[in-house]
């Protein structure tokens, strides 16, 4: 998607590390008009898979989740990362690690959203080792829910997430693959096969 990748190359920044921090525009701050291209690029991709939900993480999957269910006209389903006072029984949980942030975390939706007769679209914003989805396609199981593939805005193609997945069966869109972040510098895989 040639207009997120032009919005990565103007204002994402490379950490050490292999960081790409793009806060300015979708983990932070939102561009709203990025968000709803995205999801109008995700609801293209599927608009043919029979998509009853999609389901996110919060809280960075949750935008461009949004978009893509405003035109798939679905609900959005988001795990969360810590129970609430109204969300103690009855959850679907998966733990999954963050490699950014260093730390483990019990992820959890509500029996009550997620079903057997469901056909899933998973959207997260980034994905590098895969671990988030991998929470998210536990949780779909649990369910017994169909999962029709998952949505990411900017894949890690360098890390492993992307090839486990697919290897996996999964079919993967993903609208910006990273190549490489080597010496600071952004660069792009143009195609991936699914």
């Amino acid at each position: 998607m040639q207009l997120l990748k032009d919005k990565i190359m103007k204002e994402g920044n490379v950490l050490p590390g292999d960081v790409l921090k793009v806060d300015s525009f979708l983990n932070h701050q939102i561009d709203a008009e990025l968000m709803q291209a995205v999801g109008n690029e995700f609801a293209e991709k599927f608009a043919d898979a029979g998509i009853t939900k999609i389901l996110t993480l919060e809280s960075s999957g949750i935008a461009p989740s949004v978009m893509a269910a405003l035109q798939l006209k679905v609900p959005v389903v988001f795990a969360r990362k810590r129970k609430s006072l109204t969300q103690n029984s009855n959850l679907y949980s998966a733990s999954v690690y963050s490699y950014t942030k260093q730390e483990s975390n019990e992820i959890s939706v509500s029996e009550a959203h997620i079903n057997s007769h469901d056909t899933l679209l998973i959207i997260d914003d980034f994905l590098a080792n895969g671990q988030a989805v991998l929470g998210l396609l536990e949780i779909a199981e649990q369910a017994g829910a169909a999962t029709a593939g998952v949505g990411i805005v900017i894949e890690k193609g360098f890390q492993p997430g992307g090839a486990m997945l697919r290897e996996k069966g999964l079919r993967v869109e993903s609208l910006a693959i990273i190549e490489s972040l080597e010496n600071l510098q952004i660069t792009f895989k143009e195609a991936v096969e699914q």
